[in-house]
C-alpha cells in the first residue's frame, strides 16, 4: 500500500475512533468539540470489539514505527496534523509509539496534543497565534496560525469567557468554545482580577510539576467510590500573577506591567536551564486530590496556593519575573513605538512585549535579556496576535494576554 493510501486509511480511522473515549458522551458531540483529545489511560476499557482494529492493531512494531514516523513528518500543520492524533486513538500500542515519536513544542516547535498547551514553547522561533474577540458574548478564542484564514477553519487552541462579578472579573479558560463549566473535563484554568483591575492571578486546573498537594485518606476513599458524581468543582492552583502599575499622575504612555511566574524558575532561562514540562493531563488529582462536592472554590484555592505555590516550587529556586519592554517615543508619529516585526499593525494601549526582568546575579546573557518571550498586539477590529516562546506555555501566554482586555482606569 502506498504512503498516501496509509494516510487515507488513517483519516478514515479518525472518523470512527472518537467513540472510544469515555470523556464525552456520544461520537458526534465528541468529534465536533475536540478532535485533538485522546482517550485517557484511566478510562474504563472499551469492549473487545473496539480494541480489535483488524490489521492496524496487529502491525509489527517496526512497521508501525516507520508508518507513524512518516505520518508525523509529513503532517506538520493543522488540520492535517489531526491524523497524528488519530494514530494515538487507535489502541494502546499505537498511543505508546506516538508518544515516543511526537516531541514537545520546545523540541519540535509544533502543537499536537492538548497537553502541548501546558508545555513550554520553542526556544528559538516563537509559536504564532491570534485571538478573536466576540464582544456580544464576552468570549475570546485563541487560534493557531499567523492571521485568520477565510472560512474560519483555523485550529482552536483555547477559549475564554469573561464573567464580571461585584468585586472582580474572571476569565474561565476551556479547551472548547461551548463549555465553560469548571466541573467539565475541558476546563484548564482561569484568570481572576482584583477590584481595581490592577492585579490578576493565573490559576491552573492541575498542580505544577513540583507541587504535590496534601490530601487526607478520607477524601481519597470517597473519590474511589463509584457513587460519587464525576462533575465536582475543579481544583485551582495559582501559577502566576500579572500586576499593572497605577498611573496616579495620569501621565501619557503605555501600561507598565510585571508578571511573576512562581511555577517557572529563573534558572530556566540561564544557560543549560530547563522549565517544568508536564507530560500528561493530571488524572491522579481528579481521584486523589479533588475535594468533596460540598467544598467551596475558596477552600480549593487557599488550601493549595498558600502552602505550595506562594514559595518557589523548586526548593531554593527563584521564580521567573517578566516585565514589559519599554517603548520609544516617535517624534514624527507622535506615539510610543515598539518593533513588533510586522506582527502588530494597529496602535493600541493593549499592545505589549514581555522580556525577562533579571539582575546581574542571575547570570543571564545579554541576548537572553533582550529576547521577547511574549508579544501581544492588535491587527484589526477584535483581532489580536499572540507570539510566545520558551519558557512560557500556550496556556500561560493566553492567560497573560487576557489580562489586557479587562478595564483598567487606574492604569491609563
Amino acid at each position: 500500500m502506498s504512503f498516501k493510501g496509509i494516510v487515507r486509511e488513517l483519516r478514515e480511522i479518525k472518523d470512527g475512533i472518537g467513540s472510544i473515549s469515555k470523556r464525552v458522551g456520544d461520537r458526534k458531540h465528541w468529534h465536533s468539540r475536540m478532535m485533538s483529545h485522546i482517550a485517557p489511560d484511566l478510562a474504563p476499557n472499551p469492549p473487545s470489539d473496539l480494541i480489535q482494529q483488524g490489521q492496524w492493531a496487529n502491525l509489527p512494531p517496526e512497521l508501525l514505527l516507520d508508518i507513524i514516523q512518516r505520518v508525523e513528518e509529513s503532517e506538520t500543520t493543522w488540520p492535517a496534523r489531526a491524523v497524528v492524533v488519530s494514530c494515538a486513538s487507535v489502541c494502546k500500542s499505537w498511543r505508546a509509539i506516538v508518544r515516543e515519536i511526537v516531541k514537545t513544542p520546545e523540541q519540535c516547535g509544533r502543537l499536537t496534543f492538548p497537553i502541548s498547551l501546558k508545555q513550554p514553547g520553542p526556544r528559538q522561533s516563537p509559536i504564532q497565534c491570534f485571538i478573536r474577540r466576540d464582544r456580544e458574548t464576552s468570549t475570546f478564542y485563541l487560534h493557531y496560525g499567523l492571521v485568520p484564514s477565510e472560512g474560519e477553519k483555523d485550529k482552536l487552541l483555547l477559549a475564554a469567557k469573561r464573567i464580571r462579578r461585584a468585586t472582580s472579573t474572571e476569565f474561565i479558560i476551556s479547551l472548547v468554545a461551548d463549555d465553560f463549566s469548571r466541573a467539565s473535563s475541558t476546563y484548564v484554568g482561569k484568570l481572576r482580577s482584583n477590584f481595581l483591575g490592577t492585579k490578576f492571578t493565573v490559576y491552573d486546573s492541575q498542580p505544577p510539576c513540583d507541587a504535590v498537594p496534601q490530601t487526607n485518606s478520607r477524601s481519597s476513599r470517597r473519590f474511589h467510590s463509584k457513587q460519587v458524581s464525576p462533575r465536582v468543582p475543579a481544583c485551582n492552583y495559582s501559577v502566576g500573577t500579572v500586576c499593572y502599575e497605577l498611573n496616579i499622575l495620569r501621565t501619557r504612555g503605555p501600561r507598565r506591567m510585571h508578571c511573576a511566574m512562581p511555577s517557572i524558575p529563573v534558572s530556566s532561562i540561564q544557560e543549560g536551564g530547563t522549565a517544568p514540562t508536564p507530560t500528561l493531563f493530571s488524572q491522579a488529582y481528579d481521584e486523589h486530590f479533588a475535594p468533596s462536592p460540598c467544598s467551596t472554590e475558596k477552600e480549593l484555592v487557599t488550601g493549595y496556593s498558600s502552602t505550595n505555590l506562594s514559595e518557589p516550587h523548586v526548593q531554593g529556586a527563584e521564580p521567573l519575573v517578566l516585565k514589559n519592554k519599554s517603548p520609544r517615543w516617535h517624534e514624527q508619529l507622535q506615539c510610543w513605538c515598539l518593533n513588533f516585526r510586522g506582527r502588530v499593525t494597529v496602535a493600541s494601549v493593549k499592545n505589549f512585549q514581555l522580556v525577562a526582568a533579571v539582575v546581574p546575579s542571575h547570570n543571564v546573557s545579554a541576548e537572553e535579556q533582550e529576547r521577547v518571550i511574549l508579544q501581544f498586539g492588535k491587527i484589526g477590529k477584535d483581532i489580536f496576535t499572540v507570539d510566545y516562546r520558551y519558557p512560557l506555555s500556550c496556556f500561560q501566554a493566553f492567560a497573560i494576554c487576557l489580562s489586557s482586555f479587562d478595564t483598567k482606569p487606574a492604569c491609563e
